[in-house]
């Protein structure tokens, strides 16, 4: 079994170690287990371990491809899931939207200070000014009943149907480029256009985040999905690896969240 560990990183190695253990709890009891909120790296491992078992099956929820955490319902080849069983509740955020506007990170961060952990929130769609956010049903009473400010402005929930679900105004741009290795400071300077020596400093600076996880390496090896972020400069994607140049550089394609 320690062979699979090959194929992922090192720090990886406990949520692994999970994806196996909801497996055998599939197979030993014949009974579905649905996980927490995933980002799009864990939903890539977990394929990767239970894609190819043919006893053992997995969906995801939203199915929408332009949600990036999702809920995953891993079930014995005999059942049949249903969207109930992913236990996902779907809020629309009502605020006075004639006299502000609400952030990203503003609400983030007041879902969090009501001690929800994250992997029990999904999404923060935004398209100005429809703001909506998915929760874990087992939290979202909770949710409804104390998420009623954010920052100094009174706001309310009201939950609506999945058929309702709004469409992101995040859009990504692409960016062609080559490099001369994967590691995250060559990448990042890359991708934002800025000197090695400063992406350097962003990442030692803990201001670089990697799927959602503060990393601090320099020669951190970055992989085709990863997620970036830097505070200040925004999101963006290793969207694709295309293999070497005649120059011996990787060919990268980015995505750029403008």
């Amino acid at each position: 079994m320690t062979s699979i560990y090959q194929h992922f990183r090192s720090d990886e190695r406990d949520f692994i170690d999970q994806v196996l253990e909801w497996r055998s709890y599939v197979e030993t009891n014949y009974a579905p287990k649905l996980t927490d909120f995933l980002d799009p790296r864990q939903q890539r491992i977990l394929i990767s371990i239970i894609g190819q078992h043919h006893e053992v099956k997995y969906s995801l929820f939203p199915e929408s491809e332009q949600v990036e955490r999702k809920r995953v319902l891993i079930y014995p080849d005999y059942y049949i899931p249903l969207q109930d069983d992913y236990n996902v509740a779907l809020y629309k955020l009502n605020y006075p939207e004639k006299f502000i506007r609400l952030e990203h990170r503003q609400i983030l961060g007041s879902i969090l200070s009501l001690g929800i952990k994250r992997e029990k929130f999904g999404d923060i769609i935004l398209n100005q000014p429809v703001i909506q956010f998915m929760v874990a049903e087992e939290v979202s009473h909770y949710v409804q009943m104390h998420l009623n400010q954010i920052g100094k402005n009174k706001v309310s929930l009201d939950r609506v149907a999945f058929d309702h679900l709004i469409q992101s105004e995040e859009k990504w741009r692409e960016k062609v480029s080559t490099v001369s290795s994967l590691r995250l400071d060559v990448i990042i300077s890359s991708i934002y256009n800025i000197s090695r020596q400063k992406a350097k400093d962003f990442i030692t600076g803990g201001i670089v985040k990697v799927n959602w996880r503060n990393v601090e390496q320099v020669s951190f090896d970055v992989e085709e999905g990863d997620v970036l972020s830097v505070r200040g400069l925004g999101r963006s994607k290793l969207l694709s690896i295309e293999g070497r140049t005649k120059k011996e550089k990787w060919r990268i394609i980015a995505g750029l969240l403008n």
